[in-house]
Formats: structure tokens, sequence, C-alpha cells
């Protein structure tokens, strides 16, 4: 097992078969993508046809396919669910990403299963109850700081995936509630309304509001390229990108950005390696910061910080430019080494505390022209949040992802040319035909042209390594017209070895009995149907009241746990500062919601009480 901790994966997310394409293309060695329904982004559904074409494309690299079916199931639905999965099996998927383990109680496929991070991954005695269960990769709460991973590779033999890119949730996944008690829209269903990225203002026991109008629960975005070194070295298996709502262009550059990295880290560490084939040409320079981002965190993974949330805005504002330093009424001067371009999109915070953002419509040195001056005073930040160059390089896009061929030809006893391809997987196809042949004039040039035809690889999954023919320096002419024929039935037929060559192998998950990590199981355990608890039943565990789902009321309940601290945010944690208690409680609210905040210290978690 520790051989296969070795096989590193890139994951890479999909919100259609464009974007699954994009990804292998740019080098993940497995995209995860929603179905036609359960899956946890309720408008990311994509259909059978779809998925079984991604399949296809991604098996010719070695690449996998995983299904998201990570929503919470009521008891009508999970038969429906089942019926999917077993189209989605046929459809040659490699792994489901489950959430409701009411599914292991039916008559599933026999497909790998992953747990989703909304089965709430933070202890090694929960990662190894999964494991025990039968589960073969684990997704890992986002919370989770270095030390804490390695504490649970080293209790555990399980594939590790963690999260290295991309949107955070605030609440520990699978214990956030507030979207499903605001307008039954529940997040555990891929319906969150995402209430944490709405204003509020934040009230102390006298009734001061001590923050007005502030995003104070909007992370930014996860950003670990620094560390994925250390998250191998820790027992990381599969790092993931977040971004199943995210276009196609987001996908191409992010997953090109990690895929540098680990090639790098591969180049250094031969006991590492890949889990997928083919090597990526790059089409263009990769840059995170040019895609959709909230500014980047590496969150709790070197310990507490300070600097995970953005209550400005959950809006992108993008790299900073620089501060005006002068204006006039049409155009500003900004201190920046940065070079603007005619067509980037700015923006600043004004006075008011409002987001604003223009287009600059020409862009000399320094001084901007942009559509609109209003609110650009000196001293105004300003930030590029749309980079046209960049963008325009992205749509011109030329990146390729190719096998490398050993190329042979020979002439066999009978007249007929067998091409052999070979490639480092083991795979050897050979394919044989007659081919009108004649000696050549000028050997060399004969030659020259057969390698020159065999070549011709362009639009396919392969590039020639090499060519030899048997007998060597063999002087043959045979038409151009015949030798790409025979390349291209060559190549389909090497294909559609590789894809038989990596097509999902059938693993069952027989039932097991081993005690759950809890004896009593309550509303955010998240059982909305009966054959989970009878899951839980015959692992111990006695479910005393449904989840959230299966309420309607939510006072005093609750809705979200988080290590997203607003004391130790605004520079008053309680363990450091036990005299800001006088402040408590403190009460979260706009002009719709109301929740109490609870800070409970030993767990060093902040809980978010419905009023």
């Amino acid at each position: 097992m520790q051989t296969i901790r070795h096989q590193l994966e890139l994951l890479s997310p999909a919100r259609d078969l464009q974007c699954g394409l994009a990804a292998i293309s740019h080098g993940a060695d497995a995209v995860y993508i929603g179905a036609p329904q359960f899956g946890a982004r309720h408008a990311a559904g994509n259909s059978i046809a779809d998925i079984e074409r991604l399949a296809s494309f991604a098996h010719i690299y070695g690449a996998k396919v995983f299904v998201t079916l990570n929503t919470l199931l009521f008891d009508s639905e999970l038969q429906p669910a089942v019926d999917m999965a077993w189209q989605l099996h046929r459809a040659g998927v490699d792994a489901f990403i489950v959430q409701d383990v009411g599914l292991l109680e039916c008559d599933l496929p026999p497909v790998p299963l992953h747990a989703s991070t909304q089965t709430d991954n933070r202890t090694a005695a929960k990662v190894r109850f999964w494991q025990d269960a039968g589960f073969e990769q684990v997704v890992l709460a986002r919370e989770l700081s270095e030390q804490q991973i390695r504490q649970i590779a080293d209790a555990t033999t399980v594939r590790l995936e963690f999260f290295v890119h991309g949107a955070l949730c605030v609440s520990y996944s699978g214990q956030c509630f507030m979207s499903q008690c605001i307008n039954g829209r529940s997040a555990n269903r891929g319906e969150c309304g995402q209430p944490c990225r709405l204003a509020y203002d934040l009230i102390d026991r006298s009734g001061n509001v001590i923050e007005r109008n502030r995003h104070l629960l909007s992370l930014k975005d996860m950003n670990q390229s620094a560390n994925i070194e250390r998250l191998i070295d820790a027992g990381v298996s599969s790092f993931k990108i977040e971004g199943r709502l995210k276009e196609a262009d987001y996908v191409s550059n992010v997953t090109l950005h990690y895929r540098r990295i680990i090639d790098g880290i591969l180049q250094r560490r031969p006991e590492l390696c890949h889990s997928s084939s083919g090597s990526v040409e790059a089409g263009f320079e990769p840059d995170p910061r040019k895609s959709f981002n909230r500014d980047f965190t590496t969150y709790f993974f070197s310990g507490r910080r300070d600097d995970i949330w953005r209550p400005q805005t959950p809006k992108m504002m993008g790299e900073r430019v620089g501060r005006v330093v002068r204006c006039d009424r049409t155009s500003f001067e900004v201190d920046t080494r940065l070079q603007l371009a005619n067509g980037d999109g700015i923006c600043f915070v004004d006075r008011q505390g409002a987001l604003c953002g223009t287009q600059v419509n020409t862009a000399e040195g320094r001084r901007l022209t942009p559509q609109k001056m209003a609110g650009i005073v000196p001293g105004t930040v300003i930030f590029r949040n749309f980079d046209i160059r960049f963008d325009a390089m992205l749509k011109r896009d030329a990146t390729r992802r190719t096998v490398a061929l050993d190329m042979t030809l020979s002439l066999g006893p009978d007249g007929r040319f067998a091409l052999t391809l070979a490639d480092d997987d083991g795979v050897r196809t050979q394919t044989v035909a007659a081919l009108a042949v004649q000696p050549a004039n000028n050997a060399a040039a004969a030659r020259a042209n057969m390698e020159r035809q065999f070549h011709k690889l362009g639009g396919t999954p392969y590039a020639m390594r090499t060519f030899v023919t048997v007998p060597a320096g063999a002087s043959w002419f045979v038409a151009a017209a015949e030798l790409n024929s025979l390349r291209r039935d060559a190549v389909a037929a090497h294909t559609a070895a590789r894809q038989a060559r990596f097509a999902p192998r059938p693993v069952a998950t027989p039932p097991t009995s081993h005690p759950y990590v809890s004896a009593r199981l309550g509303r955010a355990d998240n059982v909305i149907n009966g054959k989970a608890a009878a899951f839980y039943a015959r692992h111990g565990a006695v479910v005393d009241e449904a989840g959230y789902e299966c309420r309607t009321d939510y006072q005093g309940s609750t809705v979200m746990t988080t290590k997203h601290c607003l004391m130790d945010a605004r520079g008053c944690c309680l363990r450091l500062h036990p005299e800001a208690r006088k402040m408590l409680p403190l009460t979260l609210q706009n002009d719709k919601d109301r929740y109490r905040l609870e800070f409970d210290c030993a767990a060093c978690v902040m809980k978010v009480i419905r009023l």
C-alpha cells in the first residue's frame, strides 16, 4: 500500500464535457464530474453520454473519471440513484464520490468508492472507519494542518485526497446548514445559496455595531502551490482543485499550473510517479492569479493564521496594480510596475467602502484612461481583475498532451507491411496492410518520406519518439496516401488498446460491521433515509434524530461549525485576550437573518446558532 501512496494524482474539476477534456489535455490525472442528478453542485449535471465520452478520452492517457454522487438522499431517491450508478458503470467511470452511506446498503455496481469531504474527515479515527468500510480514497477536511494530515496518514493506508486550490467553504464540509434553514436550499443536497458570502453586521452584548455591512464569513481562496511537496511528504496522494462551476479557461490555467509543480517534484524524486501517462506541451504560461480568485490563503496548513478572510467583498479584485498618485477629469496616473493594456478590467474600493469596477480604454505607461472616473481619486488603490492579454493567450491555447510512440515498419514474407506501435505503458499493437511497394530510386529520400508520413500525428494523442524499419535501411517506396492510411488505422487500433488497458476493473465493496466513531448520531450527522440508519446500526450506532433536511424549525440550532473565528480574526482571541469576553455574546445579522456566535476555545471553533 505504501507503493500506491507514492503514485501522485492531480485531480481537476469538470463542470461539463468541455471542461473535462480541457483538464485531461492540460495534465490532470483524474477529473471529477457531476452526473445528471445527485451531485453536490445542482447546476453542474451532465448526461451519461457526455460522461462516457469523457471516460473514453481520459482512458487513452490512463487518466480517470470520478463521478460525484455526493448529496444526501431521501428514501424515494435511493433507487433512482442506484439505477443511475449502474448506467455510469456501463459508461466506464472509475469511482463514485459518496456522502450518503445509505447507498452502501443498496445494490451498487462494482465501482470503487471515495468518501466525500462532506463526510467530515478530520480525524484519523474517521478516516480509518471509511478505510475499513472499503473506501479506496478519502477526501480530507480542508481545515487540517500539515501535522494533522501526517497523523492521519501514519494511522491509515487508504489514499488521501486534499484540496489544494479554489474556493473555501467557511464551515466544516457537511456541517453547514445555514442555506437549508434560510430557504430550504440544502448544501448537502447540492443547492447551497452561499449565505456565507453575504454582508453582515457584528453586534456586541451592549448593542454596539463593531463591524458594519462586511462579508465576515467570506474566506479567501485556497492556494497550496508552495506546499505540494510538503503535502506529499505528509501522506497526500491526490491533489484536488476545487471549481466544478468554473469555465474551461479556469480549469486549463490552474491544472497546467499544478501539473508543472508536480512534474518538477517528480523529476527530482524518482520514488514518486505519475498516476497517468503522457507529457504536456504547454501552449501558454499558466498563472492562477489571472483566473477568478478572492485572493489566496494556505488556510490552516501551517497553523492558525489571521489572513484567511476577505471581508471587503466576495468578488474577484485581482492583482494589485498600485496607488493613484494624480488624476484629472478623464484619466489618472498610478504608481505601478505592471504593464496594463487597452481593454484590461480594473476595480477599486471607493470612499464609501463599495467595490467599483471599470475598463481601461487606453493605457499609456502609468497613465490610464478608464471608461469612467467616478470614485477614482488620489490615494485610491487600483486592482486588475481582467488581463486582456492573458485572456487572448488562453484563447489561442495550443497545449497538447501526448503519449510517446516507438514505431516499427516491417515487410513480412507474405508481402504485407506491419506497423508496430509501442509505448511506455507496455501497450503494443500491430496493424497489417497490403501496400503497393516498389524499389526506391533514392533510398534516403524514400525512408525520409515514410518517416515524415508516420510523424504526422497532430490531432491524435501521440507523438513519434523513434522510427525504424525491418530490415534496417530498407529502400521501399510507398505512396504517401497508403502510408497515411496505415498510420491512421494503426493509431485507431492503438487507441482502442490503450482504452482497454486502462478501462476500470470491477471492485466490490462488501458489507462491514466494525464500530462507527460515535455510538449515537444526531441532526448534524446527516441521516435522512432508512438505509443510512441501517448502515450505522450495522456499525453499532443509533440515530437519535434525523438530519436538518427533515426539520422545519431551526431556532436555537447550530447551523455552522467553523474554524474561522471572528474574535481571532479581529485580533481578540479569547485564549490570549480573556478580557474580550465582556463583548459576548456576539450577534451576526443582516436585514433578513440573525445568529448568535459561540466560541468553543477548547476545540478552537466558532459555532453559528440560528436565532
